[in-house]
């Protein structure tokens, strides 16, 4: 498993970083580890690169899409 932190300019809030753990909780793979909400960023464990593209596409999907 790897761990990967993704840049994500639209979280701005506590709450923002709960809905990037809600949302990444329910991809198969994806763990989620930690999210900061001043460096707009969140830490994943993602056992694949399948898994780390699904992340990718659901946090789009919720309004958070990773940077870069």
């Amino acid at each position: 498993m790897d761990t990967i932190t993704l840049s994500i300019p639209n979280i701005s809030c506590g709450h923002c970083v709960m809905t990037v753990k809600r949302e990444g909780s329910l991809v198969q793979g994806a763990e989620f580890v930690s999210g900061d909400a001043q460096a707009k960023t969140a830490t994943f464990k993602v056992e694949t690169a399948a898994a780390l593209d699904q992340l990718k596409l659901a946090l789009a999907d919720a309004g958070y899409p990773v940077q870069g």
